[in-house]
Parts: C-alpha cells; structure tokens; sequence
C-alpha cells in the first residue's frame, strides 16, 4: 500500500510539492488521501496533515495566513470548520502557523512551550528579512508540553515528541501510531537541502542527529511526511539523513583545514550533492547553516 501511494503522489504532485518547498505562489491545496482517516494537503508553505474521523478533525499546521480561505474549503470536504478540534504547530514559522488566527477561536492549540513564547512576541528571522508580530491570544498555543505529549483522537494515538534545537527551539515530529505515519515538521525538507533557522536556536548538527533519532523509530511501512517536499518512507528518510551526515562531515573538514565560510562556499560540496539543491536554499546557504552551527 505504501508503495503504490508513493507511486501515485510521485506522478501526480512532485512538482507542485517541490513549489511548495520553495514557498511558491499558489491559490489552493492538493489533497492527497493516505488512509481512511489522515489527510495530506500541500499549499504555498509547510504539509498539512489533516486527521478526519468520528472526533472531528485535527490538523498539524495551517500554512500561511493567505491560504486560510483555501485551507478552511478543504476542511469542509474532509468534514467542516466546526468540527475542527485541535491545530498541532510543529514549530513557530509562519508558513506552518500563519492560519492560527483564522482557525483558532474555540479550537485547542497544541505545541512544545517555546513556540508559545515565540508566537507570544515579536519575532525575526534574518536570512529571510522577516518581521513578525505577536499573535492575537486565540491564535497562540493554549496546551503546551516541554517534552512529550498524547492525543487520543479519532481511534489514534497521536504522540508529539520535541526534538531541541534542530530547525528551531521548538520542534515537534508527531507520530500517529495505530497508522504508522509520521510528520516530520521542518527537520526533513524533501528531496533538498533543509534551512535551519540558526536566529531562532536551530543548529544543524543537532537537526541531524534528531533526523537520526526519528528515523530509529521507524519501520519500512511507515508513511513519512515531511515539512516540505512529497511524501516518502524509511528509504527516503535513510537517503536525507546520510546526506546531512555526511554533507557536514565535509564542511567539517574544509573549517578543519582553515577555509573561510567563503572559501568554503567556493569550494562547493562533492558533486553527488548536487541534486539536493534544487529547493529554497542552495548549497552557499546550507554551507553557511553547517558553519554557524559547529
């Protein structure tokens, strides 16, 4: 089954998923079915993963604030805005939590702690020359968990786990667990290299050991969803991590041998990277990212 949905997905949505990863313009969702009862739908910013059953709907992330027209039609499909009882924020980034104010008066807002305070005050992100104002209080995280949490809801179980200072201070991955699905927020954008938001405690030696951690807890039925890209699996989650791995083994040794960041962004990673640079960030920034971050 999950061979034949990743055939299917692979066909139809690689592309628009890859606009997707480089937060391109566009109007409305692609839906993409993964079982009877968890959703995918992939907008201008980050995955959405929708849980619809007899205890209403549940989604992880709401993209950004100009697709929350868009978003709140597609909820309706999958079974209305009034029966939407739970946003999951993965992290802080506004193209994951961008439709909270449209969404959030009466639903319970879930995410780890820090996405509460960042979300709470103005926040910057510099690589993007990005703003942000405090969210309204209906649009903030109203349970949050240090570490871990469950959800029991809609015959699942839905575990939250927070992996520290990886994309940022506040991650979630979020496993269902009766179905074998697993939502990787922004420590996986698929198939490219992954920004890591260094102003907001990210690192990306850290981000790769999380990725390890994840992909520990896996098996080759598991259904992967990642941030930003089109579905995959075990196999592709091995590929991702083995290329972090060893992508920062080789900035590690150009830093070791005394070459500036730019130097080193002359120098360029091995040419079998190469195809992994076809997203948002190009290898210069990923180069960057590893630099900051050793």
């Amino acid at each position: 089954m999950l061979k034949q949905l990743l055939i299917t997905l692979t066909a139809a949505t690689v592309s628009s998923s890859l606009m997707a990863g480089g937060h391109g313009a566009t109007a409305g969702f692609n839906s993409t079915k993964i079982n009877d009862s968890i959703t995918l739908l992939q907008g201008k910013g980050g995955n959405i993963a929708v849980s619809h059953g007899s205890d209403g709907l549940l989604i992880i992330d709401d993209d950004y604030a100009d697709m929350s027209d868009s978003l709140k039609q597609q909820l309706a499909e999958l079974g209305g805005g009034s029966e939407l009882k739970y946003i999951l924020n993965t992290h802080w980034h506004s193209d994951h939590t961008g439709s909270n104010d449209a969404l959030g008066k009466g639903v319970a807002i879930v995410a780890h702690d820090n996405v509460r305070k960042r979300l709470s005050s103005p926040q910057e992100v510099p690589f993007f020359n990005m703003v942000t104002t405090a969210q309204a209080k209906h649009a903030l995280p109203s349970l949050t968990y240090p570490d871990a949490m469950n959800i029991h809801f809609n015959d699942e179980s839905i575990r939250l786990e927070h992996y520290p200072n990886g994309h940022t201070d506040g991650d979630s991955v979020v496993f269902f667990e009766s179905s074998n699905v697993v939502h990787m927020g922004d420590h996986m954008f698929y198939p490219m290299f992954p920004f890591v938001d260094i102003s907001s405690d990210g690192n990306v030696v850290n981000f790769a050991n999380n990725v390890g951690k994840v992909l520990a807890k896996v098996n080759d039925a598991t259904v992967v969803i990642p941030g930003h890209g089109p579905l995959t699996d075990k196999k592709g989650l091995t590929t991702y991590h083995q290329m972090l791995m060893q992508t920062i083994a080789e900035v590690k040794a150009m830093k070791a041998e005394g070459l500036s960041v730019k130097q080193a962004q002359a120098r360029g990673l091995s040419p079998k990277w190469q195809e992994w640079n076809g997203g948002f960030i190009k290898q210069e920034n990923y180069i960057a990212f590893i630099y900051q971050s050793l």
